[in-house]
């Protein structure tokens, strides 16, 4: 009997041929796209987004000429408390999320492999550049980068479990992105040349402030700019306006560059300073996920990203009592961010990761 499979398709190349690699292995396939939000609600055109009409339309067409089933599952609400919620809290708390780490757990790793349960199949599939194995010396699942360096997304999968990766399948890891676009091009997706999504897709525009104005029903008042040492030097805009690390947008005259240092949400204040101010060699995370291994009890040294786009430095990280995850730099790293992630790597495994919430 041939093992089932839920292609987890957004309309993108990547998914569509993630379905006709599967095929090719000999599982019996079925297309799914996620409706995970309502465009109008967050308040975006409806061809904006990753759930726009012409995006269920590609996923459909590819389906069909791949002689597939093709499903739309609404996981709005779970989106909406999941993904949108706490993306939502976390900047009303001065930090910077990554929901589409949230997107991940929440949604096509949980929502969908219960979905998948339910219709009595064995795998989620999704166009993740990415790679899994199970390690018969640990008898743990792993989760590895994908070949090609440039697309690799193992940093936003890290928060998968063991049971999650028993059951997903990758099938993009062991190719570059020019292959799946050939691929494309040679079986006549009507998507093989669609441009790769860049923005968080429910603020397609990249104006983070505005949407959580319109999201939370809040005006976020104005408060001081303030230095290091506590002069004030301005006003600011309201704290959802800024990040770790931000220059641009200040609206500060100062003789030398200044950037966002701190945010402090209990006295509605941004800290600037200069860039060397950004620095630090260590953090905290919580909310731990571990993949290659149980616990991290005694001190290791691995190689760890801060950011999706962030090369990875030399560090070494540990677990304390009460299961935080510390994690200390050969040398310092600039604008350590509250609210993104921090994984950890030895060579091409994913050790884990966490939420970093203190320097």
């Amino acid at each position: 009997m041939k093992e089932k499979a839920i292609i987890a398709m957004s309309g993108g190349v990547d998914s569509s041929v993630a379905a006709l690699l599967m095929l090719k292995a000999g599982y019996e396939c079925v297309g799914a796209t996620m409706q995970l939000f309502h465009n109008e609600d967050a308040g975006i055109a409806k061809e904006k987004s990753c759930c726009s009409l012409s995006d269920v339309m590609d996923a459909k067409l590819v389906s069909s000429k791949l002689n597939m089933l093709h499903y739309v599952f609404n996981f709005s609400e779970q989106f909406k408390e999941t993904v949108m919620n706490r993306f939502a809290n976390c900047y009303e708390k001065g930090a910077t999320p990554n929901p589409c780490i949230d997107c991940n757990r929440f949604l096509k790793f949980d929502a969908m492999i219960q979905r998948m349960h339910q219709m009595q199949f064995d795998y989620v599939v999704t166009g993740h550049y990415a790679r899994t194995e199970f390690d018969t010396k640990s008898g743990r699942y792993l989760l590895k980068k994908g070949l090609d360096e440039s697309k690799d997304q193992s940093y936003v999968l890290y928060a998968l479990t063991q049971e999650q990766l028993q059951h997903v399948r990758f099938p993009l890891g062991d190719y570059h992105k020019s292959e799946i676009r050939q691929i494309a091009e040679q079986n006549n997706f009507v998507n093989a040349h669609k441009k790769d999504s860049q923005d968080i897709c429910f603020v397609p525009d990249g104006d983070y402030a505005k949407f959580l104005e319109r999201f939370t029903g809040k005006q976020f008042t104005t408060g001081d700019f303030i230095d290091t040492q506590g002069n004030i030097l301005g006003q600011h805009k309201g704290i959802v306006h800024y990040t770790i690390g931000q220059r641009k947008g200040l609206g500060i005259s100062a003789k030398t560059p200044l950037y966002v240092c701190e945010i402090k949400t209990d006295t509605n204040q941004v800290v600037l300073g200069q860039n060397q101010e950004l620095f630090s060699d260590s953090l905290i995370a919580d909310d731990v996920n571990l993949i290659s291994v149980a616990s991290l009890e005694k001190p290791i040294h691995v190689c760890a990203k801060i950011r999706y786009r962030h090369p990875e430095q030399p560090a070494t990280a540990w677990q304390d009592e009460n299961g935080f995850l510390h994690v200390k730099f050969d040398s310092p790293q600039r604008a350590i961010t509250k609210g993104q992630a921090v994984v950890l790597y030895q060579d091409d495994i994913v050790v884990g990761g966490g939420t970093i919430c203190s320097l």
